[in-house]
């Protein structure tokens, strides 16, 4: 498994594990699903306090233990900010979500700490103070944050000292707006539509790793996750394109679907959330695969996609 650096300071796989699904699984088979992850290199765990009500860290923790690995040999990811019916990134909320993910993950810091999701009434200077107080505890060694534009970052940046290390953003080959955007500029078709705020070329600039989430699934014009696209047959081309890619490759359609996200120069880290150990080795082929230009531009056209 090829390596990278997030945020341009810690060194990760450059595909990670997303833990959402485990919660209600049996802790042998997420034994069998993590020492299969760290077998093929893929030593970083994503996870957030939601997952399951956080049942998702106890297990992951559970099975840690279980298999006697010691904690500097996996980075761990959370994520928190999402509450029933509304989000809070307050200093409080923040502070007692860190200190209840430690508990639920039965360790004494977290890798990195993400703001799940932007909270309109989030106060810069007050996030900057939780910041400070979990780091200074050695809580949170590096933070992050998810499903946010290129502003509402400046806006953070304006009080928070600690580099923000990753954006987690939703990205496949079905859902592109943020590449979108940008190859449709000066036109007047749909997809020059700025929903982001140029987020791709904001992270690109400000040393900001962009994380895939969901880069399997496909939705609905309102982002609402309805499935994946392998062997969809809603989407007969691109899996006809996935096909002969994964052929000529010698490597599975989703390493091939991952690969198209890893071509990017932005350096995007696709974060994927099998279950299945068989499919997560068929997923690490990715980082065999060097698309070529042309190959990334007919595997965005075959999804739906066009080019002005």
């Amino acid at each position: 498994m090829r390596r990278m650096k997030l945020g341009n300071e810690l060194d990760v796989p450059v595909v990670g594990l997303g833990c959402m699904r485990i919660w209600d699984k049996p802790i042998s088979d997420v034994e069998r699903l993590i020492a299969t992850s760290l077998e093929l290199g893929i030593d970083f765990f994503d996870h957030a306090d939601i997952y399951g009500g956080g049942r998702s860290e106890e297990v992951f923790a559970q099975a840690l233990k279980n298999l006697k690995i010691p904690r500097d040999k996996v980075i761990i990811q959370t994520k928190c900010g999402i509450r029933s019916g509304f989000y809070d990134l307050s200093k409080e909320h923040i502070v007692s979500s860190v200190e209840n993910a430690l508990k639920r993950l039965d360790t004494d810091y977290i890798d990195v700490l993400l703001l799940h999701r932007p909270d309109t009434l989030m106060e810069p200077e007050e996030i900057a103070e939780a910041f400070g107080y979990v780091h200074s505890k050695g809580y949170v060694r590096y933070f992050g944050v998810s499903n946010f534009n290129s502003m509402q970052i400046e806006l953070l940046s304006s009080a928070v000292q600690h580099k923000l290390l990753t954006n987690q953003l939703q990205l496949s080959l079905t859902n592109t707006g943020m590449i979108d955007s940008g190859i449709f500029t000066n036109t007047k078709f749909h997809q020059s539509i700025n929903r982001d705020g140029n987020v791709l070329e904001y992270c690109r600039l400000k040393g900001i790793t962009i994380q895939a989430w969901s880069p399997f699934q496909y939705g609905n014009e309102y982002g609402n996750i309805q499935g994946t696209f392998i062997d969809n047959p809603l989407f007969p081309d691109l899996n006809l394109k996935l096909e002969y890619l994964a052929q000529k490759y010698s490597v599975s359609k989703e390493a091939i679907a991952i690969a198209w996200i890893l071509r990017h120069p932005a350096k995007i880290q696709p974060i994927v959330g099998t279950t299945n150990p068989e499919r997560l080795r068929k997923i690490a082929q990715a980082t065999e695969v060097e698309l070529t230009r042309e190959e990334w531009y007919s595997l965005y056209i075959s999804a739906g996609n066009m080019i002005p």
